[in-house]
């Protein structure tokens, strides 16, 4: 819990400039997984004031980004998350439906398949348009940057 909020390692100076207990994350119970040894369930809180407002992918990267590489545990996996309605309903929602996904891609009756284009960072410009191609051409549906993927020097949004 403290890992994805307000823990570090070490004591620094700035922990003493705010309310630590305020923010932090809470494990608030702990159970064994019936005839596993060594594992557990955790159910863990965070105070809202720790989540931007309608941002799912802070919520995410909050909750998940940090803990999901954090050496000290062999495995890890998230399997309920309980978000409280005062929150939920910061959610904009997207700006259309599925139909209007559809309609743009003429693809109905069947699962939209995507893929996101790796190495993520690294081709050029010119071959990671060569890479969305190719997927495009194979049968996909659409293709996906992956979340460091903005407009780099060596691959503009623009000439992709």
């Amino acid at each position: 819990a403290a890992e994805s909020s307000t823990g570090t390692w070490t004591t620094v100076w700035t922990d003493g400039l705010t309310s630590l207990d305020r923010y932090k994350g809470r494990c608030y119970h702990i159970e064994p997984v019936a005839g596993e040894d060594n594992q557990w369930i955790c159910y863990v809180a965070y105070p809202l004031d720790l989540f931007e407002e309608g941002s799912v992918t802070n919520m995410f990267t909050s909750i998940v980004g940090n803990v999901f590489g954090f050496k000290a545990l062999r495995a890890l996996r998230l399997e309920d998350l309980r978000i409280p309605p005062t929150y939920s309903k910061t959610f904009q929602g997207p700006p259309h439906g599925i139909q209007v996904e559809r309609d743009k891609l003429n693809k109905y009756g069947r699962p939209l398949l995507g893929c996101t284009i790796k190495p993520k960072l690294g081709l050029s410009a010119k071959n990671y348009g060569r890479a969305c191609y190719e997927c495009l051409r194979g049968g996909l549906d659409f293709t996906k940057d992956d979340e460091n993927v903005n407009s780099q020097p060596f691959m503009r949004w623009r000439d992709r």
